[in-house]
């Protein structure tokens, strides 16, 4: 069986990993795998529901403070 080695690290900057390999000589082939996190599916809304949702979070108008009175 080959041996496998797990590491995990962090995306730099330039979209790039590092990795160390202690096992590995200089020239040797290795196989890399790169598995990325699962991110949450964002749902897209419309404007009109966006501006629907800000709208049912405001208070309630009163006819005084639209001048009416």
């Amino acid at each position: 069986m080959q041996p496998a080695l797990r590491i995990t690290t962090k995306v730099l900057p330039g979209n790039k990993i590092e990795i160390e390999i202690p096992e590995a000589e200089i020239g040797d082939r290795v196989d890399v795998f790169v598995i990325l996190p699962e991110k949450a599916a964002t749902k897209k809304r419309s404007v009109i529901e966006i501006l629907e949702e800000v709208h049912a979070k405001l208070p309630p108008k009163s006819a005084s403070s639209e001048g009416l009175v």
